[in-house]
Parts: structure tokens; sequence; C-alpha cells
């Protein structure tokens, strides 16, 4: 198959999921998803706009930074970032996202799917805050889909035993960027550095 293929054909290829990773499928966020996302301090968000351009970014903040009002909605806090609002413009053509939760030295993932609603009054906010400040947004999400993801993405890549020690040889963000774009690469480098340190919140 050198091009997509029909939704037929994919399933000819692969065949029938298992009984069980169908039967694993909730609409709501049971005892064990709440309890994992109280763990979690990452998350990716994948979103598409209208014509189906995809996007996936990373939240990341303390363990339990998204809040679980009820079984089926979810809070994420928007902290300060660098105002491209990737996800924000693709919700507002299509409301519609994915989340995949992670919690390091874990295994397995956490899927939700869902409708989100942009929220940005005070006091919806306010048990968002963090170090005194309140984010500039959230996204309330209508839970429509939850299941566990088996580790075997993790257990391949060995994620987090080779995620710890010594920054891997790479080079930093401001380097990558004065490289990009033509910027001063000093500047640029204290610049990113700055926003680590001093615009988190």
């Amino acid at each position: 198959m050198s091009e997509m293929p029909s939704r037929e054909a994919i399933r000819s290829h692969y065949g029938e999921p298992t009984p069980r990773s169908q039967a694993k499928e909730r609409d709501r966020l049971d005892d064990h998803a709440r309890a994992f996302i109280a763990r979690s301090p990452f998350l990716v968000i994948a979103s598409a706009d209208g014509a189906g351009r995809c996007d996936a970014t990373p939240r990341g903040d303390a363990p339990g930074f998204v809040a679980v009002p009820d079984a089926g909605t979810l809070l994420i806090p928007d902290r300060p970032g660098n105002r491209r609002v990737d996800t924000m413009m693709n919700l507002a053509e299509n409301p519609r996202l994915g989340l995949l939760f992670f919690v390091p030295g874990l295994q397995e993932t956490l899927r939700v799917n869902g409708r989100a609603a942009l929220v940005t009054e005070a006091a919806a906010l306010a048990p968002l805050s963090a170090h005194g400040k309140l984010p500039c947004a959230a996204l309330r999400i209508a839970v429509e889909e939850v299941y566990f993801h088996c580790g075997k993405a993790l257990i391949r890549s060995d994620l987090w035993a080779k995620g710890a020690g010594p920054r891997p040889d790479f080079p930093s963000l401001g380097r990558i960027l004065s490289d990009q774009i033509g910027l001063d690469r000093a500047e640029t480098e204290r610049s990113v550095a700055e926003g680590y340190r001093d615009r988190l919140y």
C-alpha cells in the first residue's frame, strides 16, 4: 500500500480489534482515569481546523494541574506561551480534540477524546491558579471517549529510562531559532532563558 486505502482495506490488512480493546472504552472518567489524571504532569492535545489540518501541542504543570469537576468534564489551564494559540484557533472551527496523558515512570497512557469550549471568566479560572496567577484561559472538555492505552510504545522506546540524566547532545532552542530565522544567537539564547525562568505563569 503506497496510498491511504479505504477503511475496509485497512481493517482487512490489520484484522479485527480484540474484544478487550473494544470493551475498555468508556464515555465517563472512572476512578482509575481520575487517579491517573491526578498524577499526570504532562499531556498532548491533538486538534484539527475546519479543513482537517492537524496540530499536536504539549501541556504541562505540577501533577493534578488538569481539574476534573465531574466524571464528564475536564478543565485544562492555558498558561502563558508564544501566543500562536494554534489549538484555540483550531477549536474555533472544530471543537473536537484528543488528549494523551502521561505519568512519568508508568508505561501506560490515558486517551481522552471530547469537545472543547473556551473558558475566560476569572471566577471559573480561579481554581486553576498556580503561583498566585490565573491562567490566560482554560479549555473545558466535555468527555466522549476514555480508555487506557497499553504500554508497548513506551516499553519499546524505553522512554523513562532514556529520559533521565543530563541533557542529550542536541542544540538549545535559542540556537535552533537563530539558525532557522537568522536572529542574533546570544540575544535569542537570553530571551529563551528568561522566558523559561520568568514567564512560566
